[in-house]
């Protein structure tokens, strides 16, 4: 037996808590002659495999790796061009199990046959999602979404390509104007980072109040407040959704309000604050392309009873911008600016192109520079008449 597999053992024994002191003093005492470099590797070992991530620290420790996934024995990564295998290897599929239900329960959550999944919050930030067999044919699955505490500048996403030098000055120029919009795209696609980059933008004199589902927006600014929802206990009661959460925020004096992720009926009362003054406002939400956010929004809307047609009459007057962003082999880029216009004899919610990174400038662009114009806002070279993208 290793020194690392007698120190666990002791804790385990011991029912000590496993603080960093604690660990390398019983690291010293079973090996009296191992050096201090020795010793810190392997109580950091022994450590990550009580109250950490095991073998998957190292990836969760990794600034490039943005999710880690294991299927059973397979360990896999993104690093922000695409999933690649790793070689780090479980013994088995009791390892994988005996991990998650660790990290379940470090998070005050219940993962065992009689409850088979399980969402949870490490304390660093980091998403965790982990299913158990039956349900987990092959597994068990683990997925976790890394949080990143560096957030970024929009030079930040410039200089890494995500998005174009003169569709930054577009960008700028929508926060500028406190038009509402929406960051869509596909999952992993980088719209949490471009949301939490754009509010970076809004003036310091103003109070952004953020609603999330967990929190993960992070942006660099002086007055930021935050509401994080809240699931139910393993009695089944506590839970506090979204739409409470938007309630609550209206009444915090908010200038901005935003919502993480737009995912069920919340965005029923995202919009009537839209409505009533509250300009400016901003989420996410998923969409394979920016022609399906009506239809996303519809959809939406149905399960909190919003009928169709005061649906889209709520859209075309709350929302304004929809920014697309998208996942590529080469990372993540801003694909398309798009306005949300009125259409047709029943003013359907519609998405006009004013921008597209392959094709250039579309119909949509002289709505935006108007909108921007009518803010007080000078229109950005991009938009302006005859120019180039």
């Amino acid at each position: 037996m290793t020194v690392a597999d007698r120190v666990r053992r002791r804790f385990a024994y011991d029912g000590m808590e496993a603080t960093p002191a604690a660990v390398v003093s019983a690291v010293r005492r079973e090996n009296a002659v191992l050096g201090d470099t020795a010793v810190l590797r392997i109580a950091g070992r022994v450590r990550d495999e009580l109250i950490g991530a095991g073998p998957l620290a190292p990836l969760l420790a990794d600034p490039a790796v943005t999710d880690v996934l294991v299927n059973n024995l397979q360990v896999w990564v993104d690093r922000g061009s695409g999933l690649e295998r790793t070689s780090i290897r479980f013994s088995d599929a009791a390892e994988v199990r005996r991990l998650a239900q660790r990290l379940v329960a470090a998070c005050g959550r219940r993962l065992d046959d009689g409850q088979p999944y399980a969402d949870a919050r490490l304390p660093d930030g980091t998403r965790l999602h982990a299913v158990l067999p039956p349900v987990a044919t092959t597994g068990p699955y683990l997925s976790l979404r890394t949080f990143r505490q560096r957030p970024f500048t929009l030079d930040d996403l410039v200089g890494h390509g995500t998005v174009p030098m003169a569709a930054a000055a577009v960008l700028a120029a929508v926060v500028a104007a406190r038009l509402a919009y929406l960051v869509t795209g596909g999952t992993g696609s980088g719209k949490t980072t471009l949301l939490a980059t754009l509010l970076g933008l809004v003036p310091p004199d103003e109070r952004i109040v953020l609603v999330e589902d967990a929190a993960e927006l992070r942006p660099v600014h002086p007055h930021v407040v935050a509401l994080q929802a809240r699931t139910a206990n393993v009695e089944g009661a506590g839970a506090i959704g979204l739409s409470d959460l938007v309630r609550q925020a209206l009444r915090m004096r908010p200038d901005r309000l935003v919502i993480g992720e737009c995912r069920g009926a919340e965005i029923v009362d995202l919009l009537g604050a839209l409505n009533t003054g509250h300009d400016g406002g901003a989420g996410t939400l998923h969409a394979n392309a920016p022609g399906d956010v009506p239809a996303r929004l519809e959809a939406l809307g149905l399960l909190g009873g919003l009928p169709r047609a005061a649906l889209h009459a709520q859209v075309v007057a709350a929302l304004q911008v929809v920014l697309q962003v998208r996942r590529t082999g080469e990372g993540r880029t801003l694909e398309s600016i798009s306005v949300l216009v009125p259409s047709g004899e029943q003013r359907l919610a519609t998405v006009m192109p004013a921008w597209h990174r392959d094709s250039g400038l579309g119909p949509g662009a002289a709505t935006l520079a108007r909108l921007l114009t009518e803010r007080g806002v000078p229109v950005p070279a991009l938009l302006g008449p005859g120019r180039p993208s």
